[in-house]
């Protein structure tokens, strides 16, 4: 049985998957789920995922949710094809991988999932967003960054010199903040603007961004 993953196109979680499974050079299909008419929120969805949130993944038995533990398992069982998105070989190197990992799961994704909630989400049911609260977000998110140019001054990529889970997690939520005016926390830092250039040019990341629908 292929690879299936349950998800919508414009979801950043979907897409964090549909860039892994590109970069592994893996054959899957993806079967859109309808989020506004519930679809979500239903059986048969909901026996693959009980919390009603895209994607959900199946490859032959094996049934998972929540997108970058689906990652995880792509990079450990398809070790040997394309990318080696853990640095398996390295304990020291997987050590960095999941280390940075926890980074943008515990300390990016909260930020920047308000920002872009207020400034794309939200204005498309015709409310205003919450400049006090975008304010409060970036400024989060500065602090955050403001690590990370730290740390990419000493290295190309999060977790040293090889890309990995670590940088491509943050793709899809960049893919959207990019396109906003506060782009330029990215791009007034040199090293994290390198660091975006590289990873949002690789051909996995181009495909996947291309089909991204939210704006």
């Amino acid at each position: 049985m292929a690879i299936k993953v349950h998800g919508a196109l414009f979801s950043t979680c979907t897409a964090r998957v549909l860039i892994c499974l590109c970069e592994k050079g893996l054959d899957y299909e993806l079967l859109p789920i309808d989020m506004v008419a519930g679809a979500h929120k239903q059986q048969p969805f909901c026996s693959l995922n009980p919390f009603g949130e895209i994607p959900a993944f199946e490859d032959d038995e094996v049934s998972l949710f929540e997108s970058r533990a689906i990652n995880r398992y792509l990079a450990r069982k398809h070790k040997d094809s394309g990318t080696d998105l853990l640095l398996s070989n390295s304990l020291t190197q997987s050590a960095l991988v999941e280390t940075w990992m926890e980074v943008e799961a515990h300390k990016f994704d909260s930020p920047s999932s308000v920002i872009l909630r207020q400034i794309i989400v939200i204005p498309k049911y015709g409310k205003a967003p919450d400049k006090q609260v975008i304010e409060t977000e970036m400024e989060k998110l500065g602090k955050v960054l403001d690590v990370y140019e730290e740390r990419l001054s000493k290295s190309k990529y999060l977790a040293g010199e090889n890309y990995s889970l670590a940088d491509l997690h943050h793709i899809p939520h960049l893919v959207y903040f990019m396109k906003t005016s506060k782009a330029n926390a990215i791009t007034s830092r040199p090293h994290v603007n390198a660091w975006w250039n590289d990873i949002s040019s690789r051909p996995a990341t181009v495909k996947i961004s291309a089909t991204m629908s939210l704006l």
